[in-house]
């Protein structure tokens, strides 16, 4: 991030000397700057020389611990935006991963806030599940004398809206720790409710300022922070289509869209296993629809803002809740106060509510209703050493049917049916450290990605090709039908071919009477997946979080439990190790 020279030029110091001094400056607060001139001005009167015992010793930074819970990285990025307001308020904070805390050392924290978003149906991130479900264990500690504040993210679509925030805070009080700072639970457009979150709580742990408070200001991290405020902007960027392909055979019941866009300005530093989020428009027919149920046809800005600005399918408890206050509809709010609301949305979106409760509605009563119109992450499925400045994605057409009306995903069918080469999208990088290649590229590497799970393994493939790994590979891949769907196919072959990939195992479900996952094919080779393992092979998964993560292991444990002959908790263990050592590692949606 540019900063604005506080030293003008004709400041008595070389260019290399103002340059460090504007550096350490413009990062500090006023109450670091303040000490500083009292500071020099000390050691100016004293000769140039500092005291020989100082009138009052800067006092140790306050220590805050930072806890993330994340799935696709927002808890951590706010975890950081934590840590650099609270450094810059004279506290020393430390950031950590769920996945890698010790619960027993809450107890010896001053200060935690904690950070956490809600899975599926209210169920923790996969890598927060060990601590979390020890910290709700019976052998938590007790954390009196610990000050904390939980900021709680979900999405409402979800009947469990930010349930584990909400746990996570009534389990720190339980255990006796003392709330700063109220919790807040967010949707999915957090960012200026968390950044005013955050101000609010940072503020409220600080202790008062008292007459020897002089904090010791550690120069040398606000240094790291700036580098990291310079890297790449990950604003949102315009990108065009070059290359828009169904990846089914035209008798499958499943339409997968490879998509390529082109970046003009250069594609930004993207690594295997990262993710790109397109920002979409709803379908029109449906933006239509709503503007006719509610006598609202002829107003065309509003018609553009259901169309690129507004969530108009998501309905919630909250949207009913906020429909009934706003129309003033009885029924409507007789279906909250019965508690059948959640049973009535499930399968059903706004445009149900707004025919089944005919009522005035208004353009402001639509933007009170509804949420800003959220972008959807999909996993990028190519190396830029491969493909230089262009971004692959793929992308299955989401299309279904609920109480008599035929329903379809905002996003991938506004790439399936409304965009073809040229068009334009807005999109962002979405960065995932936790999803990553080995750093040796002669480590092994298993991958197991069914359907559009494949993807983050393509991009895999290509850059192991392009740095011509030594390492082996071997993929495991899942479609309903051999003919129809082998997505890639001949990719697959080619890179088995030259080496790049070193098998592959596939798993077509409706090709035999009886049913063949991916799990299965994991059953069938447990001998040779454990020697991999065991050799130091790393192992991925991508894909539905739901069932496929879990069966798969599921079937790893079964693995480990019958090549080495162990019981069920020492299977479970050896698994749970390589998660620990970061080689068993999940991009799940």
């Amino acid at each position: 991030m540019a900063r604005h020279a506080i030293l003008p030029r004709t400041a008595p110091f070389e260019d290399k000397e103002r340059a460090s001094l504007d550096a350490v400056l413009g990062a500090a607060t006023p109450i670091q700057r303040a000490w500083l001139a009292g500071f020099l001005a000390g050691l100016d009167a004293a000769g140039g020389q500092p005291a020989a015992v100082p009138a009052a010793p800067p006092k140790a930074a306050e220590p805050l611990t930072i806890l993330f819970a994340s799935e696709s990285g927002n808890s951590e990025k706010l975890a950081g935006d934590v840590a650099k307001l609270a450094r810059k308020s004279g506290f020393k904070p430390k950031v950590v991963d769920f996945f890698d805390l010790d619960v027993a050392s809450l107890a010896r924290e001053k200060h935690v806030v904690a950070i956490a978003a809600t899975w599926g149906e209210g169920e923790p991130p996969a890598r927060a599940m060990r601590a979390y479900g020890e910290l709700m264990g019976e052998g938590a500690p007790r954390l009196d004398g610990v000050d904390f504040a939980v900021l709680a993210l979900g999405d409402t679509s979800y009947a469990e809206f930010c349930a584990i925030g909400k746990a996570l805070d009534a389990r720190f009080e339980a255990l006796g720790a003392k709330r700063a700072y109220a919790r807040a639970d967010l949707d999915l457009d957090f960012d200026k409710p968390a950044a005013d979150w955050i101000r609010n709580t940072v503020e409220a742990l600080t202790p008062p300022p008292s007459a020897d408070n002089v904090v010791a200001v550690d120069f040398a991290a606000r240094a790291v922070e700036d580098d990291e405020e310079a890297e790449p902007s990950r604003e949102p960027k315009v990108v065009e289509v070059v290359d828009h392909v169904n990846l089914n055979s035209s008798r499958s019941d499943k339409e997968t869209i490879h998509l390529a866009l082109e970046f003009e300005d250069g594609a930004p530093a993207y690594e295997p296993g990262d993710s790109l989020e397109i920002y979409p428009e709803n379908d029109p027919a449906l933006a239509d629809e709503i503007l006719a149920a509610t006598g609202l046809s002829g107003d065309a800005v509003l018609r553009r803002a259901l169309l690129a600005e507004r969530d108009i399918t998501t309905l919630s408890a909250t949207t009913v809740e906020r429909f009934a206050k706003a129309t003033g509809h009885a029924d409507a709010q007789k279906l909250i106060d019965s508690g059948e609301a959640k049973a009535w949305i499930e399968g059903r979106h706004l445009i149900d509510l707004i025919q089944s409760f005919p009522a005035t509605v208004t353009a402001e009563h639509l933007a009170t209703i509804t949420r800003p119109l959220p972008p959807r992450a999909y996993s990028i499925a190519s190396s830029r050493k491969e493909v230089g400045d262009e971004v692959h994605l793929v992308i299955a057409a989401v299309r279904y049917e609920t109480h008599g009306r035929a329903r379809s995903g905002v996003t991938s069918t506004h790439i399936a049916d409304r965009v073809r080469n040229g068009a334009k999208l807005r999109v962002k990088l979405k960065p995932n450290r936790h999803f990553r290649l080995p750093q040796d590229p002669a480590t092994d590497i298993i991958m197991v990605g069914p359907g559009t799970g494949v993807a983050p393994f393509r991009a895999f493939v290509q850059e192991r090709r392009a740095v011509e790994a030594p390492g082996r590979s071997w993929l495991f891949f899942g479609d309903r039908h051999f003919t129809h769907d082998f997505l890639y196919q001949l990719e697959w072959q080619e890179a088995l071919e030259d080496g790049s990939l070193t098998k592959i195992d596939v798993a077509f479900s409706r090709d035999q009477p009886e049913k063949v996952y991916v799990q299965d094919r994991i059953d069938h080779h447990a001998r040779e997946l454990v020697d991999w393992l065991d050799g130091g092979a790393s192992f991925y998964v991508c894909g539905d979080a739901n069932r496929m993560a879990k069966d798969v292991r599921n079937a790893v444990v079964r693995a480990y439990a019958t090549v080495k002959s162990l019981g069920a908790a020492e299977a479970e263990a050896a698994v749970a190790a390589l998660q620990r050592a970061h080689r068993y590692q999940q991009d799940v949606y």
